[in-house]
């Protein structure tokens, strides 16, 4: 009866409870105070009341804005089938009756590797890689010359800075989204007669189309906001990035407000909308 009576040493009290959650938010508050601290800043030290872009700075959100969406298409249009494959090649979501399982994690770890590489490589290194591949004095470089493309400092050159720096965001983010899509429900598709084209268009594309939009939305930032390949072989024409850098040497701290405004305003919201309806989403 008294052993019945003692409470159970190894079950947390509510008190206790609460006040270890407190005990773990302090340090939690303490870490979004530092991420938030920038902004913070930011929002104090803009000069509100004389905010006018500089001369060039209109400029260069056209050139990043309509050169972000190219390469968001052809991050889709290239990205998309690779990602798929990656996803049913690397072991995930599939069944393996087929006996194929064996060979498809190691042709997936491959896939995996050859996109995390660029993904890793620092944009400066990837700048260089590409001025050695693509510049003027490669073989690339004279062969597309030749039928009038310039892969150095032009919008060739801006375009494909931006693919190199968005195209492993997305793949790897459309990996994960066909990952997730039961492959039973292709299989049935297919059992019913329908092709692997019409299956992958009417069912594995719409049940990984959050995922897809996520993918997408991160490419789209990390597109825009790219500079360190654009500094290396697309320094023209000057987008965001390269043109607050410009301003900033040019005119000091107070020349970027304007257009690092601009770049947050067109730059964060469908990402983070994209966030919160995904949270909403796991959450229901």
């Amino acid at each position: 009866m008294l052993a019945a009576s003692l409470p159970d040493a190894g079950a947390a009290t509510p008190s206790a409870a609460r006040i270890g959650a407190r005990m773990m938010a302090l340090p939690a508050l303490a870490v979004l105070g530092i991420l938030l601290l920038p902004y913070l800043g930011l929002v104090l030290a803009t000069p509100w009341g004389r905010m006018a872009p500089a001369e060039g700075d209109w400029a260069a959100v056209r050139v990043s804005v309509t050169y972000t969406l190219l390469a968001l298409a052809i991050d889709a249009l290239l990205g998309t089938p690779l990602a798929w494959w990656m996803a049913r090649r690397g072991g995930q979501g599939q069944s393996h009756g087929n006996g194929q399982g064996g060979l498809d994690r190691p042709i997936g770890g491959l896939l995996d590797l050859a996109v995390l590489v660029p993904l890793l490589t620092p944009p400066l290194a990837m700048g260089l890689l590409l001025a050695t591949a693509f510049g003027p004095y490669s073989a690339i470089g004279e062969g597309a010359r030749r039928i009038g493309i310039e892969l150095s400092n032009t919008p060739a050159a801006f375009l494909l800075a931006q693919v190199y720096a968005s195209a492993p965001y997305y793949v790897f983010a459309a990996r994960a989204a066909f990952a997730g899509v039961p492959r039973e429900y292709e299989e049935l598709s297919l059992t019913l007669g329908r092709g692997r084209w019409h299956t992958f268009w009417h069912v594995s594309l719409p049940l990984a189309r959050l995922g897809i939009a996520t993918g997408l939305a991160l490419a789209w930032v990390r597109a825009l906001g790219e500079f360190g390949i654009a500094l290396i072989i697309a320094y023209y024409p000057q987008g965001i990035p390269v043109r607050l850098w410009v301003d900033l040497q040019d005119s000091g701290l107070n020349a970027v407000y304007p257009l690092l405004w601009v770049f947050f305003v067109i730059g964060l919201p469908v990402p983070l909308l994209l966030g919160l309806v995904s949270r909403a989403r796991h959450a229901g």
